[in-house]
């Protein structure tokens, strides 16, 4: 790896601790109808053909299950994720390492931890774009995205209450 490439390597870590418990959680983040919940109105993403109702369990491992459109707004095309589980578990995780359109490297983690009563969903991010400008687009981008995500997580769950007798 040059210089120049180490420096195109970004990343943002995020979490949030919710009311509800962590199956309740990962039944919604492990769906397409919960990623997309979490998303819009500032993004959306297709299910790639075949996998209709599918949720990540469903999904190979190891292997591209399909492309996935990503639609700003829901309805403009920005980009497409060649959508790869690199792992699951063990528990409630995941870690997607994707190739897309502008990305020559996307990984995504993310968890879903008991803590207490509820539980902490974690996402940790990774990414390198094709070219320069691309990735600096997606430095600027992935934090508001996610960002966005966890309020409506934390919106539809609940915060969990530093304060809390379990």
């Amino acid at each position: 790896m040059t210089k120049r490439q180490a420096y195109d390597v970004h990343s943002f870590g995020i979490s949030s601790a919710l009311a509800a418990p962590p199956e309740v959680v990962w039944r919604h983040v492990a769906s397409m109808d919960g990623v997309n919940s979490e998303l819009m109105p500032l993004l959306r993403m297709t299910v790639p053909p075949g996998l209709d109702g599918a949720g990540l369990d469903a999904l190979p491992l190891g292997r591209r299950a399909g492309r996935s459109w990503l639609l700003l707004f829901g309805f403009i095309p920005v980009d497409f994720d060649n959508l790869t589980i690199a792992e699951r578990g063990p528990g409630h995780r995941f870690l997607e390492r994707s190739t897309m359109l502008t990305q020559s490297c996307w990984e995504h983690e993310r968890t879903v931890e008991a803590v207490g009563a509820g539980c902490r969903v974690v996402d940790r991010l990774r990414w390198q774009g094709r070219s320069f400008p691309l990735g600096a687009l997606y430095r600027l981008a992935v934090p508001v995205l996610f960002r966005h995500r966890h309020r409506r997580l934390r919106k539809r769950f609940g915060v969990r209450s530093a304060r809390t007798y379990d």
